[in-house]
C-alpha cells in the first residue's frame, strides 16, 4: 500500500503526544523552537501544500519529466532556510483534538488527490523540492512520510526538553 509507511509514522506522531496535557502541547522550550503544537500544525500545513502542489502540476500539460531519487537514503527532506508561507505555524494557542483534526484533513486531502489522479501521470509529471530538485509526483507521496518521520525526532527532542527544563506558554494570536 502506497500510505503504509505515512499511516505507521502518523501513528508514532499521536503516540509521543499521548498523555500531553494542551497546555503542555502549546508549550515552548524554555532552550527555543516550536511547540509540539507548531510540529505537528506545520505537518498538517505542509501535507495540504505538497498536495495542493500534486494537483496543480496533474493539470499543468507542461509539468516536466524527472527521474527517480533515492529519497529514501536522503537526509535532505527537511530544508533549512525559509519554509514556504502555507506551510508556517501559527502561535494560535490549538488543542490535541483540533489538531489531530487537521492532520486528518489534510491526509483526506492528499488521498483525494492521490485517488483522483491518473498514475501514469504521477509518474509522468514532476515538481521541484528544495534540497533534491525536481521528484515525480509518485514519490512526493511517501516523501510527506519520510518528512514526518524527520519531524518526529523533533517533536521526541521538544517533549524531552519541556519535562527538563520547562516551557512558557506564549499567548495566543
Amino acid at each position: 500500500m502506497v500510505f503504509e509507511g505515512n499511516n505507521k509514522i502518523r501513528r508514532k506522531i499521536y503516540q509521543t503526544i499521548d498523555g500531553m496535557t494542551d497546555e503542555e502541547f502549546n508549550g515552548t522550550p524554555s532552550t527555543g523552537g516550536w511547540s509540539p503544537k507548531q510540529i505537528l500544525e506545520h505537518l498538517a500545513l505542509m501535507e495540504t501544500y505538497i498536495a495542493s502542489k500534486i494537483s496543480g502540476e496533474l493539470k499543468n500539460p507542461a509539468s516536466p519529466k524527472a527521474s527517480k531519487k533515492m529519497i529514501v537514503l536522503s537526509g535532505s527532506l527537511l530544508v533549512k532556510g525559509e519554509l514556504p508561507l502555507q506551510t508556517r505555524p501559527t502561535n494560535t494557542y490549538k488543542t490535541i483534538a483540533e489538531i489531530k483534526e487537521e492532520l486528518h484533513n489534510s491526509r483526506i486531502y492528499l488521498l483525494d488527490v492521490y485517488d483522483g489522479s491518473c498514475k501514469d501521470q504521477l509518474r509522468e509529471k514532476s515538481f521541484k523540492h528544495p534540497n533534491l530538485g525536481l521528484i515525480p509526483l509518485e514519490q512526493w507521496f511517501p516523501v510527506i512520510g519520510l518528512y514526518e518521520k524527520c519531524h518526529l525526532k523533533q517533536l521526541k527532542k521538544t517533549i524531552d526538553e519541556l519535562r527538563i527544563n520547562g516551557c512558557s506558554l506564549e499567548a495566543a494570536e
